[in-house]
């Protein structure tokens, strides 16, 4: 049973971030004034977008807890686990951050250029690698 949750935490992590990918990049182009035609498409995109990935989000947390509670919580003592859940935490704020950028949209009160929102896109990158090399190298 473990290993199964272990591959579902997996899917859905994926899906979780194919979303933190995708979406900011939208954000790149919807703040670009010569897209304005195609401004209601990208409101459109954002919340579909922004669901999808909020239900991976939801499942990779619930999936994780209960690998957690299989494994009756022995990982919080080590090194690598904790680093990860801090940048698990960091992820979890980019999300909601996402959120707030939507709604900015939302209102047409966007006030951050399309060159913001290409380093704000990189985060997310940043953090798998982070995530991933703690969990599968364990360096300490």
């Amino acid at each position: 049973m473990y290993e199964w949750l272990k591959a579902l935490h997996v899917v859905f992590m994926v899906t979780w971030f194919a979303g933190l990918f995708y979406l900011p990049r939208l954000f790149v182009y919807h703040s670009m004034p010569e897209n304005a035609p195609s401004f209601a498409l990208f409101k459109v995109m954002e919340k579909r977008l922004f669901g999808i990935m909020t239900i991976g989000m939801a499942l990779t947390l619930l999936l994780g807890i209960a690998l957690l509670v299989l494994g009756q919580g022995i990982l919080f003592s080590s090194g690598w686990f904790q680093l990860k859940l801090l940048a698990l935490l960091l992820l979890f704020g980019y999300h909601h951050a996402c959120y707030k950028i939507i709604l900015k949209f939302r209102t047409e009160a966007n006030s951050r250029s399309h060159q913001w929102y290409r380093w704000f896109n990189e985060v997310p990158a940043l953090l798998l690698i982070l995530i991933v090399i703690a969990a599968v190298v364990k360096p300490f």
